[in-house]
C-alpha cells in the first residue's frame, strides 16, 4: 500500500524562524541594519531583541517548516 505524500519543508520559513525548546517560533526584527540614526535609543535597543510569534501564526507554519 502506498504511503501519502511527505510535505516538503518550505526552505524561506525554515531560515527566518526557529523553533524554540517550549515550541514557540522566534525571528529577527527587520530594520535594524543601517540608516537607524533617526531612531530612538529604545527602537533600537526592542529591535535586538527576538520577535516571537503568537500561538495561533506558530501553528500554521510548525507544519512546513519542521
Amino acid at each position: 500500500m502506498a504511503k501519502g505524500a511527505k510535505q516538503k519543508t518550505h526552505k524561506a520559513s525554515s531560515k527566518v524562524f526557529k523553533v524554540k525548546k517550549n515550541g514557540t517560533l522566534t525571528y529577527k526584527k527587520g530594520n535594524g541594519n543601517h540608516k537607524t540614526a533617526k531612531d530612538s535609543s529604545k527602537q533600537g535597543r526592542q529591535r535586538r531583541l527576538k520577535g516571537t510569534l503568537s500561538k495561533g501564526m506558530a501553528h500554521g507554519l510548525k507544519a512546513v517548516i519542521k
